[in-house]
């Protein structure tokens, strides 16, 4: 990427590393999302949506856990949303 004079990118106005600050968020934001999701306390000793036992082990590797392996690797296949990128460029906004 050529830098100007003014030490802005070739690509605008933006400074030296905001694309990386863009990542850095977008990745921390990431992170917030899955840890609120994430379930905490006793859990349950049997699975919410089949029933099945879940073994004592998974219940002390996941604090908090709600579902079968199985189970859980289904819901893990559905797509997720997320809602607006506020990031994005204005570019990409207006398409």
């Amino acid at each position: 990427m050529k830098v100007s004079r003014a030490g802005t990118t070739a690509s605008g106005w933006a400074p030296d590393g905001a694309v990386q600050d863009q990542i850095d968020d977008t990745v921390a934001d990431g992170v917030l999302r899955a840890r609120a999701a994430m379930s905490a306390g006793a859990g349950e000793t049997h699975c919410i949506e089949c029933g099945v036992e879940i073994p004592e082990a998974r219940r002390r590797a996941v604090p908090g856990v709600l579902t079968c392996v199985a189970c859980q690797a289904a819901r893990d296949r559905r797509p997720a949303a997320f809602g607006i990128n506020r990031r994005g460029s204005k570019d990409s906004q207006l398409k």
